[in-house]
């Protein structure tokens, strides 16, 4: 079943958008593209949300996310998140049917 997960990253000053080009500077973002079961990871931003960033996540199944998240870019991510002072809104979705 795939699952598409909507990540809203927010923060002051900037920090959202800082810290996507600082995922796609070290590579992180490529690196996650590159996991097996990953469809689509892409960042979008808000037209009328400047302190927001859309990540939008999609995998082939939930066994695939479940390895992601075992992963030590997970970690990585988690520092980054920490070091832009991001909260964060999580929104999942499964498709049942295709």
């Amino acid at each position: 079943m795939e699952i598409t997960i909507n990540i809203y990253y927010t923060g002051e000053n900037g920090s959202a958008r800082k810290f996507v080009q600082e995922m796609i500077e070290s590579g992180l973002v490529d690196k996650v593209r590159a996991e097996e079961g990953n469809e689509k990871y892409e960042y979008y931003f808000p037209v009328e949300d400047e302190k927001t960033v859309l990540l939008i996540d999609r995998w082939k199944s939930e066994e695939a996310l479940d390895r992601h998240h075992k992963t030590e870019m997970m970690e990585e991510i988690a520092r980054l998140r920490t070091k832009y002072h991001l909260s964060m809104k999580v929104e999942q979705y499964a498709r049942i049917k295709k």
